[in-house]
Formats: C-alpha cells, structure tokens, sequence
C-alpha cells in the first residue's frame, strides 16, 4: 500500500480503516512488504488497557483490522460506517485465490494444523504449503522451528497460539522472515479442522458469532465478562460523543 490508510483510535489503539482488507493483504503479499496483522477484538482491547506490552506491540502492529463486533459497533457509533472483518474470513479470502506466495501454518493442538492444510489443499490445489507445525511444541522444537522458518521464509505465515500468546510470538520472532505476512489467527485452524464448528451464516450476520462461541465453549464465560467492561468503558462513552 503506498498510501498510510486512515487510522482511528480504540482506548488509544489503532484499526486502520480500509475498503478492503483482503485485496490489502493481498497487496502487502505480492509487494514483499513485512508485516504483522492483528485481529483486534473487544477482549483484546480489554486486555491491553491491562497489559502495557500487548498495547505498545498493537500500536506498532502494521495492519490491525475489527474482528470482533465490539470493535465494529464502535466504529459505527463513531460515524466512521461499517468495517468488520472477522480474522478467519480475512485469511479465507487471501488463501483461496493465493497461488505464487508460499504459506506456513503454525499452531493448534497436534494433527490439527496438519488437517487444516488438508482442508485448503482441496479448496486450493494451487495453494504452495511449505511448513506445518502443532503449537505443543518444547523449546528445543521451537529453535528448530524457527531455524526453518528462516530458512524457508515463508511468504505468509499463519499463527494459532491464542491470544495475546501468539501476537507476542510474532514480534519476538518476525525478524527472521522481515518480507513476510504474519498473522494471529486464533482458532482458525480449529474451524478449518472440522474439529469445531463455526456459527451459522445467519448469527454472524447479526454479530451473535460470541454467543454461539459461548453456547460451544462455556468454560470461557470468565473471558467473556470482558464484553460487558468494552460496553461500558468503551461503546457507551462513544454513543454520546465520546471514545477514541
């Protein structure tokens, strides 16, 4: 991108505002242009008010786009229209069509980022997998991981650790591939897996992607009270004029 997209502030954290985000990435891709993408969420948000380092690694983040509906409310309650990319749909728009850049998957319990490789193989015989690898891995795994990363230097490297886990992964280690796309993506590989099921089309329309979350996993109602906090310290502020 040669042109520095518009920027707004979330509790002094940046979401670039673009058209596009899929054809961005693509172009950072294509353009050899080192970047780290963070998917920025309400929870993320929360966290980061906490969380010194997460919010300074943010606001150095090249790329950060709305994932969650929290995020995507508050841009609308600030007038600034509709962005909403979900993490999982930005990545599935790059990697259907990916043909020439090559592609590392790192992360998710064992078998399971091996499965999502299977899975995009079939949508996208054309897709170049260079690299799969389980995130259980000990620390001297993790050095002979790293060693191949920067020897394969993978175009676009997909990271599923969790966050803020693998958002803090990337950027003690992003130096050893510095043309390439690095990207959290959560549970994604789990989706891709068939290992977890994804909420119908019908709720992520309406921005219930969360509940139908919750409904699967109940365990995570603790890190779901982070929603209600967003609400208040971040969502009401914004409906009377307020924010940023």
């Amino acid at each position: 991108m040669s042109v520095a997209p518009p920027v707004l502030t979330i509790q002094g954290l940046p979401i670039h505002l673009l058209p596009d985000y899929a054809q961005a990435l693509r172009e950072r891709l294509s353009g050899g242009l080192g970047t780290h993408v963070v998917t920025l969420n309400a929870e993320m948000v929360m966290q980061a008010g906490s969380n010194p380092a997460l919010k300074t690694l943010i606001q150095g983040a090249e790329l950060v786009v709305p994932d969650g509906v929290g995020v995507t409310l508050y841009l609308r309650l600030r007038r600034c229209g509709t962005y909403h990319a979900p993490g999982i749909d930005l990545v599935s728009q790059v990697l259907a069509h990916l043909q020439a850049e090559t592609v590392f998957f790192l992360g998710g319990a064992p078998g399971v980022a091996a499965r999502a490789v299977q899975y995009w193989q079939h949508r996208n015989p054309h897709l170049s997998i260079v690299g799969v690898q389980h995130g259980y891995f000990t620390p001297e795994e993790e050095g002979e991981i790293l060693a191949q990363l920067q020897h394969l230097q993978p175009r676009l490297i997909l990271v599923a650790l969790g966050v803020p886990r693998q958002e803090f992964w990337i950027q003690r280690h992003r130096h050893l591939c510095p043309q390439s796309v690095w990207v959290g993506v959560g549970g994604s590989f789990d989706i891709w897996a068939g290992v977890k099921v994804r909420a119908p089309l019908w709720m992520r329309r309406l921005y219930l992607e969360w509940a139908f979350r919750l409904y699967q996993e109940p365990w995570r109602w603790r890190r779901m009270l982070a929603l209600p906090r967003f609400a208040v310290q971040v969502l009401v502020p914004a409906l009377w004029g307020g924010g940023g």
